[in-house]
């Protein structure tokens, strides 16, 4: 067995022609004497070997034109087997016509029962050609299951022609070890028949399949995971042991076949326990239809995700403005393959950088700027504050002050759940973004900052340029939490320490996050881009909180491995600045509903303009004294609800206890100080 495997003998297709002629020709004599009820003297006189010579020829000719011996039979499938039942037919049809033209001529033989000969003959031998192809099918099969020492055992989700068209693929591919044991789902006529020798079971009798053949693997049709119906069956897969594996759409399949690299594992953001976000493609697309959009932090996760879905709805022109070489330019190949005659304009900048960026909104003048650009991981800002107030507020601020100064109709802030009651400096600077963001809009005119930047470009020696501050910018505040699969978060540490054998790192059993994938997260910007009207903080449901531990254990099961065993899940502690559980200002009595129920208002307290430019002032003079407790003090003071944990800074919320109590409003306020 195993060397007919590993060896497979390749028949010359000559030979496969004679034997299928040889079969149907003795299907044709079956027939003919059935029909004769075997007399066999009879037989003989009435001209058998003529009949049975010339079925014979006419055979040969029509399966050579219609090349049926041309396949692998060890790769037989549907489309085979139609082939087959297709040839036979056309002999069928064509016999009594040769046989009434030219045998009938040379030789005075007496008719027969045509229909009923060919009839018979037609299920006998199409019976036999196929069983001839299962049996070789079948036998390479099964020396396949010797030869092969790690072979997977497959189950395969439905029984519609999709399902099918897996099997056949699957079982086509040269270079894999999976066998397929069947097909599986959770009701219908189908279950107990059979499909292709494969019987389709009910998904209760997953548990019992697994003891019983040894299953090793479940293959669901994409887009299937997120369905509340299959989260039981996925579950039960995974305490079972068994991967679960997606295949996209057939019309996705290249050239019409199914290539094994296409087959993926099931990810984790399929197992988010909420239902998918839908959002009104309509509405987005009126904003951005025509428009000029800047994107900032546009080689970003989520930045180049805002890129991707802005090109869908037609804007005029995109411009891609990050500092990060490389994924500006990965970025940049990608769209320009997908959209050729779309204006694509990329802008090499650092957004601390005042002067330099003047030069996007002097040539391009955008109508709508996505504001993604800042510094996000927690424990690194912690040890560099000066870093995370130049670009997540200094920056935060050119920018806007940018799109007053050049008319831009809607600034869109990429905000952090981090902003609300912070514990670390990333989170605290970017709620002092936020603020300022908020200043701009409820300044009643235009402010001081476009005076300033009027003169910074005229000294720009630059006459042509003229700055549009007669268009009232409306800034918009997007905010949510840690999205799947960004970089730097979670799931590709975890799925690179799965791939070296782990151990998985959790710094708290206890420590909770709200997830969202990148593309819902941009989505629901867009959508609350669209509907704003400038001044809100938009807050996104995001679902319910998820354990970190849950989410490392669940990616060790989804891996096929077991945690614990396989996979050891360490607990390290918590990192400076990090909080056991986010707040995304989500409940009803901190918020305003909208048109869209995943997305809410943050109630807020603004403050002045002028308050907060000396604030942020105060802060640049500060980043350069290099006096990090003077800094985190002053953003402290700016943002009072700001209590740092697990941090060297705790002893300045101490030494504040001696002098002010301090009572926190969940960011729906600022703080209120009782002496």
């Amino acid at each position: 067995m195993k060397i007919l495997y590993n060896k497979p003998f390749m028949v010359p297709r000559w030979i496969i022609l004679i034997v299928d002629t040889v079969i149907v020709t003795t299907s044709f004599s079956l027939s003919y004497f059935i029909l004769q009820q075997f007399r066999f003297p009879v037989l003989v006189r009435e001209h058998f070997f003529i009949h049975a010579g010339l079925f014979s020829l006419l055979t040969l000719a029509v399966f050579y034109l219609m090349r049926i011996y041309t396949g692998l039979i060890r790769y037989s499938n549907t489309k085979d087997m139609f082939r087959i039942f297709s040839s036979i037919l056309v002999v069928s049809l064509l016999y009594p016509v040769f046989s009434a033209i030219i045998a009938a001529r040379v030789y005075p033989i007496p008719a027969l029962d045509m229909p009923t000969l060919l009839v018979l003959n037609f299920f006998i031998s199409s019976s036999l050609l196929i069983m001839f192809r299962t049996s070789i099918k079948e036998v390479y099969i099964l020396a396949k299951s010797f030869a092969v020492t790690d072979v997977k055992k497959v189950l395969i989700y439905g029984s519609d022609d999709h399902a099918i068209l897996v099997k056949q693929a699957i079982e086509a591919a040269e270079d894999h070890n999976f066998v397929v044991s069947g097909f599986i789902q959770a009701g219908g006529k189908m279950i107990n028949s059979t499909i292709e020798q494969k019987r389709v079971y009910h998904t209760r009798e997953l548990s019992e399949l697994h003891k019983k053949f040894g299953i090793d693997k479940l293959i669901l049709p994409n887009g299937q995971p997120g369905n509340p119906e299959f989260r039981v069956l996925i579950d039960e897969c995974l305490n079972l042991g068994i991967k679960v594996q997606t295949v996209p759409p057939s019309e996705q399949w290249v050239s019409g076949k199914l290539s094994l690299g296409q087959i993926q594992d099931l990810k984790i953001e399929d197992l988010l326990p909420r239902k998918p976000i839908v959002i009104n493609n309509q509405l987005v697309s009126e904003e951005l239809f025509g428009k000029r959009v800047l994107v900032t932090g546009a080689a970003g996760s989520i930045g180049s995700e805002i890129v991707r879905q802005v090109m869908s709805y037609h804007p005029e022109m995109v411009i891609l403005c990050d500092q990060a070489e490389s994924p500006l330019h990965e970025i940049q190949l990608e769209l320009e393959e997908k959209y050729p005659s779309a204006k694509i304009r990329t802008f090499i900048a650092s957004i601390r950088n005042l002067r330099r960026m003047l030069i996007p909104f002097k040539e391009y003048r955008p109508h709508i700027v996505f504001h993604a650009a800042a510094y996000k991981h927690v424990p690194m800002m912690e040890k560099h504050p000066e870093e995370a107030i130049l670009t997540n507020v200094l920056g935060t601020r050119n920018m806007a002050d940018l799109s007053v100064c050049f008319g831009v109709e809607k600034f869109i802030m990429i905000s952090t759940d981090k902003a609300v009651n912070p514990t670390n400096i990333m989170g605290a600077s970017k709620r002092i973004a936020e603020i300022y963001v908020q200043s701009l809009n409820h300044a009643s005119n235009n402010p001081p900052a476009a005076e300033f930047l009027s003169r910074l470009i005229q000294d720009d020696d630059d006459d042509s340029v003229t700055v549009t501050a007669n268009v009232k910018t409306r800034f918009i505040t997007t905010r949510f939490g840690n999205v799947l699969g960004s970089n730097g978060s979670v799931i590709p540490r975890f799925r690179e320490q799965i791939q070296h054998g782990g151990p998985v790192t959790v710094t708290h059993p206890e420590i909770t996050r709200y997830f969202m994938t990148i593309p819902e997260a941009v989505q629901l910007v867009l959508e609350a881009a669209t509907a704003g009207h400038g001044g809100e903080i938009f807050v996104f449901d995001m679902g319910e909180p998820v354990k970190i531990a849950d989410l490392a254990i669940n990616m060790i099961k989804l891996s096929g491995l077991a945690p614990d065993k396989d996979i050891k899940v360490v607990y390290t502690g918590l990192r400076p600045g990090e909080k056991l559980y986010e707040e995304l200002l989500n409940e009803k009595e901190k918020t305003l509903p909208t048109h869209h129920e995943k997305i809410k208002i943050a109630k807020v307290v603004n403050k002045s303009y002028k308050e907060v430019l000396n604030d942020i002032e105060s802060l640049t003079d500060l980043c350069k004294q290099g006096d990090a407790f003077k800094l985190v003090g002053k953003m402290k003071a700016i943002v009072p609800e700001y209590i740092s944990n697990n941090s060297e800074f705790t002893k300045l919320d101490e030494a504040n206890k001696s002098k002010v109590r301090i009572v926190r409003i969940p960011a729906y306020s600022d703080s209120i100080k009782l002496s």
